[in-house]
């Protein structure tokens, strides 16, 4: 198979890039509340180098119990996008945002209050339902970088507090100053960690302001003990999933593209975490996530999906090391 073949010119083994196979459907539906259809997949597999439309892989979600996801914008371009396509797909509810690392070039150029102003814009759409993902991220971003980042982060919560939108927050390597952010301007009555990367001390700082947490497929990796350690004492009704696709795949893919479909394998580790039934983890979730964005069917679409077009995006970010962000 081509995904063993060597990288051109380093000699050493290519990663598996082709889809991951589908798992066994659960028995009792849930929703991933963090995806990004808006990535092209670079499979090099029998598919060759054609890339799943959004459609294929919100059918591939269904047939093994996903019931609708969040498609997460993280620029202007793609938070357009998620809007169009939640308007027009009833499986597609939206959040729209400006990611952390894009703000600090912003506004060097002067155009983060234009940005801001567009995702304020999408945030009416009844099919809008979360600002995200927006926050922190001292990983990527240096000190001169990150008054950027709060001064943005402040305006997407101020947004979604306005519009009375959930708010999905990124957090690397910046669990204080996110903390103390909310905390000084007031988090919004729905907060979630999108991606939760903290520990036993953050999911308690959360818990205790009513934060949900959101766990993806980072959860079930060998060097997450953390992770499976926060996820314990979270309270029922605060635990979420997500994938983060194309990012995060859960083991046993590590570091192949991810897709929504791959979510039970997360939702069943999970269960082994909590000493749950994976049925009874699933209903919680399913309900935890209507608590959060409302139901799919709120709000009917408003033309038939045959009518449009998506637009394709290239994968950012990605690299050699596979789908680990």
């Amino acid at each position: 198979m081509r995904s063993r073949e060597a990288t051109p010119g380093d000699g050493r083994p290519r990663r598996d890039l082709t889809p991951p196979p589908a798992p066994s459907p659960l028995t009792v539906g849930v929703y991933d509340n963090h995806t990004h259809l808006e990535y092209a997949d670079p499979s090099t597999g029998s598919r060759g180098d054609n890339p799943l439309d959004y459609r294929e892989a919100l059918d591939l979600a269904s047939s093994v119990g996903v019931r609708g996801v969040v498609q997460v914008g993280t620029d202007v371009e793609t938070s357009r996008w998620s809007a169009e396509i939640a308007a027009v797909e009833p499986r597609v509810l939206a959040a729209v945002a400006i990611h952390p690392n894009d703000t600090p070039e912003l506004a060097a150029r002067g155009e983060l209050e234009a940005a801001l102003a567009v995702i304020d814009e999408l945030a009416v759409q009844p099919r809008v339902r979360a600002i995200g993902e927006t926050g922190l991220d001292f990983y990527r971003t240096d000190e001169a970088g990150r008054p950027a980042q709060i001064a943005a982060f402040e305006a997407h919560i101020a947004i979604a507090k306005r519009h009375g939108l959930a708010l999905q927050i990124h957090d690397r390597d910046a669990h204080g100053t996110v903390v103390s952010t909310l905390d000084r301007v007031g988090a919004p009555d729905r907060t979630v960690f999108h991606c939760f990367s903290g520990d036993v001390a953050l999911a308690r700082l959360a818990v205790e302001r009513g934060w949900y947490l959101s766990f993806a497929g980072t959860v079930t990796f060998k060097n997450a003990q953390n992770l499976r350690d926060a996820l314990e004492i979270v309270p029922p009704h605060l635990i979420l999933v997500e994938t983060d696709a194309p990012f995060l795949t859960p083991v046993p893919y590590r570091g192949r593209p991810n897709s929504s479909y791959l979510i039970p394998y997360t939702v069943r580790a999970m269960a082994e975490v909590r000493g749950t039934d994976p049925s009874m983890l699933a209903a919680l979730i399913a309900s935890n996530t209507e608590a959060v964005y409302g139901t799919w069917d709120a709000h009917p679409i408003t033309e038939p999906i045959s009518v449009f077009d998506p637009v394709r995006f290239d994968h950012r970010g990605f690299d050699e090391r596979g789908f680990d962000r």
